[in-house]
């Protein structure tokens, strides 16, 4: 049987208590798990942290519970943010993006990526104008969250568990990108791509 953290009883005696999910809207518990995933903390990690039991955690995560003030803050604190983080919706920022004023993505390969998408933390999608050059193959890829692509220009060779197909202008493919797959411009010329997916690349 696991060990309990000391604190754990006494903060889970200062107000968490059972609660019935909410129906809509950002719940906290969708908080902590967006961020605690994004930091690539385990509950038990967290729970550590934090002074909390990893069952406690998991039924906050899932609306089932509601934390106290004092664990909301041992939570803030063991997730590197300020309290509010949790209580109030962050302000917007690169909410616009102009056409004449393109953010491109320095990554070192010949691919060139352009940022369509706002740069908020903790965006859960990402749109990118992704530009490829004639003749060329990427690597097999394979990550968490969904992938749409939409050709623009030229053609994109995509091949998928042993099915390979091309794309062509207008032509779109949506696939879950846990199975892997390979892209590749078979053309002379570049390939402009829209790809918009989970989770955020950059």
């Amino acid at each position: 049987m696991a060990q309990r953290h000391p604190s754990a009883a006494l903060r889970e005696m200062m107000g968490e208590t059972a609660a019935p999910p909410k129906a809509s809207g950002l719940t906290v518990g969708s908080a902590i798990r967006d961020r605690r995933r994004r930091l690539g903390l385990t509950l038990q990690a967290l729970a550590k942290s934090a002074g909390l039991s990893a069952p406690f955690l998991s039924q906050l995560e899932r609306g089932l519970a509601s934390p106290s003030l004092v664990s909301l803050t041992g939570i803030a604190t063991a997730l590197g943010v300020d309290i509010n983080y949790f209580i109030s919706v962050p302000k917007p920022r690169h909410v616009v993006r102009r056409g004449a004023a393109p953010e491109i993505i320095e990554t070192g390969i010949p691919v060139e990526y352009h940022r369509l998408s706002g740069k908020h933390e903790e965006r859960k999608m990402e749109a990118l104008l992704i530009i490829v050059p004639g003749n060329l193959s990427a690597p097999v890829a394979q990550r968490e969250g969904e992938g749409f692509w939409y050709v623009l220009e030229g053609e994109l060779q995509v091949t998928m568990g042993g099915e390979s197909f091309v794309l062509g202008p207008t032509d779109s493919a949506h696939f879950d990108q846990r199975h892997p797959y390979t892209i590749a411009n078979p053309g002379p010329t570049p390939a402009r791509i829209l790809w918009v997916g989970t989770p955020a690349l950059f």
